[in-house]
């Protein structure tokens, strides 16, 4: 693929970040925890990773983070929203380039998922002043194990297609 195409390709992938982020902000899911929401950004993310590999990957999270938190006008988003993708990519990376033989690409989503709250949580702890907030952590990954898993899903069927596209 020529860099102009890819260029190109990983803007489109960046936007497309940013508009799921947006649009999800506007969902409330009070009923599982204050707070979570369903990631589904992380599809953009995790599917950037496996077509195109880990330093694309983290452009396109810094970019989102940045972005979004430009959108929104809320500064302290983009520290929740960077360290969390940020952990979480590294997370994603570790296990898709070394474990791929043990996990999945929802395997990977999953863990990827509890490595964002960790990194959120971490975040809010600091913020906050207060460590109690890890008390709040098997919830979130509890939630993590049905986002994850919907997200690893729908990056399966993504991937799918745009190897096809790319011809991968």
């Amino acid at each position: 693929m020529n860099n102009i195409k890819k260029l190109i390709f990983l803007s489109l992938l960046v936007s497309l970040g940013l508009a799921i982020s947006i649009l999800e902000s506007f969902i409330p899911l009070p009923f599982i925890a204050p707070g979570a929401k369903l990631g589904l950004a992380n599809i953009v993310i995790l599917s950037t990773l496996i077509i195109f590999g880990y330093k694309e990957a983290l452009t396109v999270v810094i970019l989102r983070s940045i972005i979004f938190s430009l959108a929104t006008g809320s500064v302290t988003s983009l520290f929740y929203s960077l360290t969390g993708s940020l952990l979480s990519l590294l997370a994603m990376y570790f296990v898709y380039r070394f474990l791929s033989k043990m996990f999945s690409v929802i395997g990977v989503s999953i863990i990827g998922a509890i490595f964002h709250n960790i990194g959120q949580i971490s975040v809010a702890s600091i913020m906050m002043e207060n460590v109690k907030i890890f008390l709040y952590l098997p919830v979130m990954n509890l939630v993590s194990l049905f986002t994850g898993y919907f997200v690893g899903l729908s990056t399966l069927y993504t991937t799918k297609h745009l190897k096809k596209i790319f011809n991968l």
